[in-house]
C-alpha cells in the first residue's frame, strides 16, 4: 500500500464532467437506502464509497428493532465521512398512529440523529398537520425531510398538488422534499408497471420547485439513467441500493457507457468520432 501513496487520478479523468461537487454538497445528493446490514458491511459501504453517500435513509421502522448501539455505531461511522443518517418516514407514521410523535422525536435526539423524515405514506396526514409536525420536530432540534406520495399501486400526486406541498413544506421548515418511489420504483409515483418514469411529469415539477430541495427517490439503474439525462448530472436522488452507489456515481459523470456522451463536452465527441 506505502507504493501508492501520492498516486490521483487526472481530475479530468476521474470527473469528465467537472460538475461534481466535494462535501458537503448542495445538489447532485444521493442517498441510500440501508435495510439492515450490519456495521462490518456499513463501514466497508463507507470506505469504498463514503464520498458519494450524502444520506443513508434506514428503511421502514428498522431504525426501531436496531440495537440502540448499532445505531450509534452507525451514526458515528457516518457523521466521519460527512453522511447523515436517518430512519424511514414509515416509522415516524408509526409514532403519528400511537399519539407519539413527541417522544418519538425526542428519542432520535437522544441517540444522535440530526434528520428525521416525515411523511404519510401509508397514514393521511392533513396540510395543517404536516405543518405542525415539521415545526414539533425542529422545536427538538432536527431537520426535516418530508416525503410526499402514497404507497398504494398505480398512486400518483396530482402535479399541482405536489408543488403546494413541496412549497408549503418549504416554507413550514423542511429542508428537502422527497417524492414517493418506494424500494421497488414499479407502479407508483411517477413510475409505471415496467419502472419507465413519467418524464412529462418530472418535467413540469421541476419547472416549478428548486429542484435543490427536491429528491426523486430513483432505486433503478434506467430509471436514474433517465433522469440525468433529464436533469442534469446533479439531480438529487434517493433509495439507492447500497451495491451501486459507485455505479449512480459513475452516470453522474458520464464514466458510463450510458451517460458517456451525455456529459462530454462538443470538443471531446468530434474526438471520440
Amino acid at each position: 500500500m506505502d507504493s501508492c501513496m501520492g498516486i490521483i487520478w487526472n481530475a479530468s479523468l476521474k470527473d469528465p464532467t467537472h460538475s461534481r461537487q466535494s462535501k458537503p454538497r448542495t445538489t447532485g445528493l444521493t442517498m441510500v437506502l440501508d435495510k439492515g446490514i450490519g456495521l462490518h458491511s456499513f463501514r466497508d459501504m463507507l470506505q469504498l464509497a463514503g464520498e458519494y453517500i450524502d444520506f443513508i435513509k434506514l428503511g421502514f421502522g428498522t431504525a426501531g428493532i436496531t440495537p440502540i448501539p448499532i445505531l450509534q455505531e452507525k451514526l458515528l461511522l457516518a457523521s466521519s465521512y460527512d453522511t447523515f443518517l436517518y430512519p424511514g418516514g414509515t416509522f415516524f407514521e408509526v409514532a403519528f398512529i400511537q399519539g407519539k410523535t413527541s417522544e418519538y422525536f425526542h428519542t432520535l435526539k437522544q441517540i444522535g440523529f440530526t434528520y428525521v423524515e416525515i411523511s404519510d405514506g401509508t397514514i393521511h396526514l392533513s396540510e395543517k398537520e404536516r405543518c405542525y409536525f415539521i415545526e414539533e420536530a425542529r422545536s427538538h432540534s432536527l431537520r426535516v425531510i418530508t416525503e410526499i406520495g402514497k404507497k398504494e399501486e398505480h398512486s400518483i400526486t396530482p402535479i399541482n398538488h405536489l408543488v403546494h406541498l413541496f412549497h408549503q413544506d418549504r416554507a413550514c421548515g423542511a429542508d428537502f422534499v422527497i417524492v414517493e418511489g418506494r424500494e421497488s420504483g414499479y407502479n407508483v409515483g411517477i413510475y409505471n408497471h415496467h419502472g419507465d418514469p413519467n418524464i412529462s411529469y418530472v418535467d413540469q415539477v421541476c419547472e416549478r420547485v428548486d429542484h435543490t430541495h427536491l429528491w426523486w427517490e430513483c432505486p433503478k439503474t434506467p430509471q436514474q439513467i433517465i433522469l440525468l439525462r433529464l436533469l442534469g448530472v446533479n439531480a438529487n436522488l434517493g433509495n439507492i441500493c447500497n451495491t451501486e452507489i459507485l455505479s449512480l456515481e459513475s452516470l453522474r459523470r458520464g464514466l458510463r457507457s450510458d451517460t458517456f456522451f451525455t456529459f462530454t463536452t462538443p470538443l471531446e465527441k468530434d474526438l471520440v468520432r
